[in-house]
């Protein structure tokens, strides 16, 4: 019984620390291209040698450090806000004399839950206008956070942009021989050329962030584009694959009901105050929850 319990107690740190881990990669690769960058601003650029010493490389270099620190800004301020920002019916109260259309019964919560809302088995708890549970923040994406979320893939995805064009334009220079197959190699199979000894670990090492800074890039324009299209469409991920839309309130009530009032402007600074106009228990409706029998996809 000791060597169950022991074990259970190891399986429960294990699990714990492994919830967290995509939580320490994520920070770990972001302050790490940032700095990157940083560095490519501040000692590789301008490009040209003979620019380096001018009044614009100055004013052309604090000028990209107020755009990169900028997008940086934002990114760690929403994914700090999206953790702090709970969007399950802990602390809500939910009330049973409004219960109407789309409610259900959570037995694992054992307390009826309104339409749109959904038990998260990794969050233990059920979540309101839950999207989805996001694996690289380890929260559910919901009501109260889906703004927070959505300005950081927005901010995650122009960053990456950046990084990628500025690694591609300095790599380049770094080699001193352009497009060859050296370059390609290196840019494809860093791992295998440094240890080779083709290259330098000072070249592998920006040819391995530029491959992250390229893959991350797919990455978030998959997930940012994807979710600006269901918020246009007035839907949830777990929605999105039914041809019924019985909360699209037209573009511009589903961004308002998504981002909050000031949703044309809230993106650029997550101080900027933009109140739902939802509760995230009652929400408005164009057409019958229940399917409609006769109707097929």
């Amino acid at each position: 019984m000791t060597w169950f319990s022991f074990a259970g107690r190891v399986w429960d740190r294990v699990e714990k620390t492994c919830l967290h881990l995509p939580i320490v990669l994520n920070t770990v690769l972001v302050f790490s291209i940032t700095a990157e960058v940083s560095y490519l601003v501040l000692v590789e650029a301008p490009l040209q040698p003979d620019q380096k010493k001018t009044q614009w490389s100055t004013v052309w270099k604090t000028l990209h450090l107020l755009v990169q620190y900028f997008m940086f800004g934002n990114i760690i301020w929403n994914a700090s806000l999206f953790l702090k920002t709970s969007p399950s019916i802990q602390g809500v109260f939910l009330g049973s004399e409004g219960m109407a259309q789309g409610w259900r019964y959570c037995y694992t919560c054992e307390t009826h839950t309104p339409p749109r809302c959904s038990h998260c088995y990794d969050c233990k708890v059920c979540v309101l206008r839950r999207d989805h549970h996001c694996v690289f923040f380890g929260q559910c994406v919901g009501f109260r956070n889906y703004r927070y979320f959505l300005s950081c893939l927005l901010f995650m995805w122009t960053g990456l942009l950046y990084a990628v064009v500025m690694n591609a334009e300095v790599f380049i220079i770094i080699l001193k021989e352009g497009v060859t197959l050296h370059s390609i190699l290196l840019l494809l199979m860093p791992w295998i050329m440094l240890v080779s000894g083709q290259v330098t670990a000072r070249a592998f090492a920006f040819a391995f962030i530029a491959d992250t800074c390229v893959l991350g890039f797919l990455l978030v324009a998959a997930f940012l584009f994807f979710h600006l299209f269901l918020l246009l469409r007035g839907q949830t991920t777990r929605e999105w694959y039914s041809i019924r839309r019985p909360y699209n309130l037209g573009l511009l009530g589903n961004l308002r009901h998504g981002l909050g009032t000031h949703w044309y402007i809230c993106w650029l600074c997550p101080l900027i105050p933009s109140p739902l106009p939802g509760d995230g228990i009652h929400f408005q409706v164009t057409e019958s929850l229940e399917p409609d029998p006769n109707r097929s996809r």
